[in-house]
């Protein structure tokens, strides 16, 4: 960990950020122990299986993009809007995305679900924002979370769960 310190200037779930970091803390070791945030989780460490996944916003009403929280340093994020999947939903209240994987079945020990829950959030705004044809939705999925990587193997589920939110969701389908 380098000595020097840059301050930086971000959000969190909303939350504002201003502090001083060493110039190569990643996002990860941050969010776990700066701001308690434990749901991200650190699997390669290389960038590789995409459960550190979080959405990152470079600019104020920017569609969010996937950042990788493992590879990425704090103080690169200056100006950006992170979301995590606490930012998502909560045990009370949890999202479509998390409520889909849950009535799916669609993951065993839970390790890369942070990972898919950040990639499906983002697919479903982008899908908002740009709907696809039906014949194009099992492409649209693959591209958003083909390269995640889940050891217990639960890709079907997955897959079938972010279907089923997709066209439950009115507008991000068409014929």
């Amino acid at each position: 960990m380098s000595d020097a310190l840059v301050p930086v200037k971000f959000h969190v779930n909303g939350r504002a950020v201003d502090t001083r970091v060493p110039d190569d803390l990643p996002l990860i070791d941050f969010l776990q122990e700066a701001l308690g945030l434990s749901g991200t989780r650190l699997c390669c460490g290389i960038g590789v299986c995409k459960a550190c996944t979080v959405a990152a916003r470079r600019a104020p009403g920017s569609q969010a993009q996937p950042m990788l929280a493992c590879s990425t340093p704090v103080a690169l994020l200056q100006g950006q809007s992170i979301t995590t999947v606490e930012g998502t939903g909560s045990m009370e209240r949890p999202s479509a995305v998390q409520r889909a994987f849950l009535e799916h079945f669609a993951f065993q020990c839970g390790y890369c679900t942070p990972g898919f829950v950040m990639a499906t959030e983002m697919l479903l705004a982008r899908l908002r924002a740009q709907p696809v044809k039906r014949a194009q939705l099992d492409a649209a999925i693959e591209d958003a979370v083909g390269q995640h990587i889940c050891r217990c193997t639960g890709y079907a589920r997955y897959h079938q769960a972010i279907r089923a939110v997709v066209l439950a969701e009115k507008g991000l389908v068409t014929a």
